[in-house]
């Protein structure tokens, strides 16, 4: 049975909500249960998505009865001793597919979701969160065909996993735009990839702008507390070089949530607002990808 695992920035959590809950082929959806997981988990059953919970050192034993369930329903109809006589022959080391366990083993094809979200205050520290994300990847690979790294760049920080982690038995995944470039960052994601935020930057003429989607927008005052006045949050810093705030729309947002804390934001650092339509586009490309290439390595081994 297929294993996805999606390592996620809490940032991202509204696309990941919306590509898993448009994913009406799964065998099973489980989200590793931490701090972080519960609004995630809030924000999938609004869209009638329902997971499992399990602690991260639950899963493998999750997993290792799901499989032995479908090997169970798959094999029922015969004893253990005739299908162990049967298995010496070449003949018999695959059912045909009209056997009776057609049905099951169609289901054994689809796969299950691992998410595993990370907090926000990782992207404070670069090296911190490198750290995570690497701890993460290596536990997770022994139990995944694939992992899905569901984060851009984040300044640099990611830059060089696929070649720290060429020897992990699975497949690493990344989020990548159009050009097959990873994503710069969570903004880049929101506005359709690299180029696109490339183009929203240079249509400002100069001007400076704070880019928030709505998980920035309900966060930044938490991540503030936790930034030890770094620029980023910086008041002075903000209202010398920062003019507009471009407010970045998403399809599963409470719209007016969302209002308030823009208008709270702008207010604060004394900025005018733009808003623009995002896109779940690299989202979903990316999850698909993953997904299909999980599923069709499984089959073929």
């Amino acid at each position: 049975m297929p294993v996805l695992s999606i390592i996620a920035c809490e940032m991202l959590e509204d696309e990941l909500a919306y590509v898993l809950s448009e994913d009406h082929d799964l065998n099973q959806l489980i989200v590793v249960e931490n701090r972080q997981s519960f609004r995630f988990v809030r924000k999938l059953k609004s869209r009638n998505c329902q997971p499992r919970l399990f602690p991260l050192d639950k899963v493998p034993i999750f997993l290792k009865e799901a499989n032995n369930s479908v090997y169970n329903s798959v094999y029922s109809s015969v004893s253990v001793n005739i299908l162990k006589f049967l298995l010496k022959f070449p003949f018999f080391k695959k059912i045909p597919h009209n056997s009776r366990g057609k049905s099951k083993e169609k289901n054994k094809e689809k796969p299950i979701v691992v998410v595993n979200t990370l907090k926000l205050g990782l992207h404070a520290d670069c090296e911190l969160l490198r750290s995570e994300i690497y701890q993460n990847i290596r536990k997770m690979a022994t139990f995944s065909d694939g992992i899905l790294i569901f984060y851009g760049n984040c300044g640099h920080s990611l830059r060089n996993t696929a070649v720290d982690f060429k020897d992990l038995p699975c497949s690493l995944y990344f989020l990548k735009d159009e050009n097959g470039e990873i994503v710069d960052d969570c903004i880049s994601v929101a506005l359709g990839g690299n180029d696109n935020y490339a183009e929203v930057m240079q249509s400002g003429k100069g001007i400076g702008m704070i880019y928030l989607t709505p998980m920035w927008a309900s966060s930044w005052k938490k991540m503030r507390m936790e930034s030890n006045n770094t620029s980023d949050f910086n008041d002075s810093f903000l209202k010398k070089h920062y003019r507009k705030v471009v407010k970045i729309n998403n399809k599963i947002s409470k719209r007016d949530e969302f209002d308030k804390n823009v208008l709270n934001y702008s207010q604060t650092f004394d900025m005018s607002i733009t808003e623009m339509e995002g896109s779940m586009e690299i989202a979903s490309k990316s999850y698909l990808n993953a997904k299909n290439d999980v599923c069709k390595k499984v089959v073929l081994n």
